[in-house]
């Protein structure tokens, strides 16, 4: 069974708090099953945006969610970043945003490449 999206994005968000990294709730979305979006800015002008994996890929065991970069080169701009989030809120504005700061660039999520 399938975590609801705002225990999801609690867990999410302490998550990366406790290992040292700046996260917050952008956006609001459905608390049952709103897709989730995760910006992470690296604070030296490289950003990315996951997503929602395609449905086709199973997780593995354990698992909750997989995710995937919304754009081909591994960084962007966090403008770039920010205008396809937009994006994506135009066409589902039911989605949660959580942004992370992270200089690692860390997610804290399952992410497939």
């Amino acid at each position: 069974m399938r975590l609801r999206s705002d225990f999801f994005v609690s867990a999410l968000i302490r998550r990366a708090e406790t290992a040292g990294a700046v996260a917050m709730l952008r956006r609001r979305g459905s608390e049952q099953a709103g897709a989730i979006f995760v910006k992470i800015d690296r604070l030296d002008g490289r950003a990315a945006l996951l997503g929602p994996a395609p449905q086709s890929l199973d997780p593995p065991e354990g698992v909750d969610r997989l995710f995937a970069r919304l754009h081909k080169e591994e960084w962007v701009t966090p403008l770039e970043a920010e205008e396809r989030a937009r994006k994506e809120i135009a066409f589902d504005p039911d989605l949660w945003l959580v942004e992370i700061e992270d200089r690692d660039g860390r997610g804290f999520v399952e992410a497939v490449s």
